[in-house]
């Protein structure tokens, strides 16, 4: 299992491997459909939606603006109540600093709350490399490591798998990694919860170092915030006697009160739930209460790269709540794994290629991943306009993309693959620019009709392999145009 997902093919290759597995795309359709019904439920409850996403976009958009200034602040607010706070600019730095916090206690065995961050630096993988071992505690992720397999979405990791596959993961690997499965464990949600909640309940108890993320981090005030649905994240947070916080630097907010917006919004967005069963909030250490030592990991890892771009950066706004997975015509059929990253669907689209470069096959290709029908976009509840940040995104691709990061330097690399498409549309420019010679290939093409293929040789098939070409008219419009109206009305 790679949390990087590297060697991945691009996305048109694994999504048509995707697409042909009819049991994937059932269950993505149900569990899709489901959930953005009962989301769209839950926001027409509030009058102020509208109000509410416009406010989450401008919060979002001051801190980036400003993120200096609030990252400094972060860093004195959360020394000032007991913490400690290490930067990483990437993900080699951002595992190296874990590992090394962790070996520091003693401890080869650590607990994590679901984490985007820690997936985003393959922070599983890192440290059973230096001989700890993590252990997930959501749901859904712990499904995903006993199965051995890869998340394919953001808030429901498992969504690919139904109940009886879940069924068979637990009953063949629960013992491996801790208590076994019950005897006789059926596919019905409770016994599969139960299931989970006593495999995990000996290693909250025994768990010394707790890992986490965070969906918020309060400037003024240097507090934590994770929103979760189980509980799972509360055990984890306060059990341990050390807390360790993986967080990506763009998700500050200035001030305690910006969170009254993101705490209406988040929940429906992601869950269709009012408010998260559980929120929970912490600020540097307590000796009465919780970890006695925490540290926070604040993570850059391509983000200053894409606060850079003036189009792309809006995808930092992102608060994670997956909404925009649940619409996209291309993710239900497809799935997260064909996104070849643990962000995927249409923010994974824009974001993947952002904090990691369009150098590689799969990264060059997730701008293209997209009908633009632009749903993603009426649902983000900090309105991101995704469609707006793919065109820009293919356009990088076609002019040549980052391809190597380091530091403050974006070193570009001539796109490949896209040489033909460059020169149709130097061939275009220059026709529309000479109507006579417009005039005359339309009247050829018109002419020649009958000789015209129904499918595109070489490359094109991979664009009229599923669609018939359109049909060319029998009359150019400029001839039909002269003929009916003679050139009267400016039809050149």
């Amino acid at each position: 299992m790679s949390g990087t997902f590297v060697g991945m093919p691009a996305f048109p290759l694994a999504a048509r491997e995707a697409v042909g597995n009819t049991t994937l795309r059932g269950n993505l359709r149900h569990a899709t459909h489901t959930i953005r019904d009962k989301r769209a439920r839950a926001v027409a409850e509030l009058d102020d939606w509208a109000a509410l996403r416009e406010a989450g976009k401008q919060i979002k958009d001051h801190t980036l603006r400003h993120l200096d200034r609030y990252l400094v602040q972060v860093e004195e607010a959360v020394t000032a109540a007991g913490g400690t706070v290490h930067w990483a600019a990437d993900a080699d730095e951002a595992n190296e600093i874990v590992a090394r916090l962790v070996k520091e206690t003693g401890e080869s065995e650590v607990v994590k709350v679901k984490s985007m961050a820690t997936q985003e630096i393959a922070l599983n993988e890192a440290l059973e490399a230096q001989g700890i071992h993590a252990y997930e505690t959501d749901l859904a992720e712990l499904i995903v490591q006993l199965g051995k397999d890869r998340p394919s979405h953001i808030l429901v990791p498992a969504i690919h798998r139904n109940r009886g596959e879940i069924r068979d993961i637990f009953r063949s690997e629960m013992g491996e990694w801790g208590r076994p499965a019950p005897e006789g464990l059926t596919d019905t949600p409770a016994e599969l919860a139960e299931a989970a909640r006593l495999h995990l309940r000996e290693k909250f108890l025994r768990a010394k170092v707790g890992i986490s993320g965070a969906n918020f981090v309060v400037a003024e005030t240097g507090t934590l915030v994770v929103v979760e649905s189980e509980g799972n994240g509360r055990m984890c947070l306060t059990l341990p006697e050390t807390l360790i916080s993986v967080v990506g630097i763009e998700k500050i907010v200035p001030r305690w009160q910006d969170l009254e917006v993101f705490l209406q919004t988040l929940p429906r967005s992601s869950t269709a739930e009012r408010m998260n069963p559980y929120t929970s909030m912490w600020t540097g250490t307590n000796d009465e209460d919780g970890p006695s030592t925490f540290h926070l990991v604040l993570l850059d890892n391509g983000r200053t790269d894409t606060l850079a771009d003036e189009v792309g950066r809006q995808a930092l706004r992102c608060i994670r709540c997956s909404a925009c997975l649940n619409v996209c015509p291309v993710y239900e059929r497809a799935g997260g794994h064909a996104y070849g990253s643990v962000y995927p669907g249409p923010i994974g689209a824009i974001l993947s290629p952002q904090l990691r470069g369009t150098g590689s096959e799969i990264d060059a290709s997730l701008p293209y991943a997209s009908s633009l029908c632009g749903a993603c976009y009426e649902v983000c509840p900090v309105a991101i306009d995704i469609p707006e940040v793919l065109v820009h995104l293919r356009e990088r691709v076609v002019q040549g993309g980052p391809a190597v990061r380091g530091g403050n330097r974006v070193v570009l690399k001539p796109a490949k693959g896209h040489a033909a498409e460059r020169a149709a549309m130097r061939a275009a420019q220059w026709a529309f620019t000479h109507p006579g010679a417009l005039r005359t290939g339309q009247r050829l093409a018109s002419r020649t009709r009958r000789l015209h293929p129904r499918t595109l040789p070489g490359p094109g098939r991979a664009w009229s392999g599923t669609r018939d070409l359109p049909a060319v008219p029998a009359e150019p419009f400029r001839d039909w145009w002269q003929r009916t109206h003679g050139g009267k009305g400016g039809a050149k």
